[in-house]
């Protein structure tokens, strides 16, 4: 039960988060960024339509990347809270649902 209410209370906090105003340049740009300004890392695991989530468990930071055929990449999302041993597809349902409203 514990654990159930921890999950949900990640994914209320994740579906408050805001989104980016659309940022774009290349893949390569944003991943140095990513690594070099917030410390974030990709997260591993199937993402679906171009989507790649990273994270940093030091800063709590998030990033939600969509990436194109061309080579370039777009911000679709940021946020903070992200803690390690969230579940990457619950976080990755309440971050879609939040980028469709």
């Amino acid at each position: 039960m514990k654990t159930a209410m921890t999950a949900l209370a990640a994914v209320v906090a994740f579906s408050t988060a805001a989104i980016a105003q659309q940022a774009c340049m290349s893949h390569t740009e944003i991943q140095s960024s990513l690594i070099d300004w917030y410390g974030e890392e990709p997260v591993s695991g199937p993402m679906k339509d171009n989507l790649r989530l990273w994270v940093s468990d030091q800063t709590g930071t998030w990033t939600l990347v969509r990436s194109m055929a061309d080579g370039n990449a777009c911000v679709e999302a940021q946020g903070r809270n992200w803690s390690s041993g969230m579940d990457t597809q619950d976080v990755m349902a309440a971050i879609d649902a939040r980028t469709k409203s």
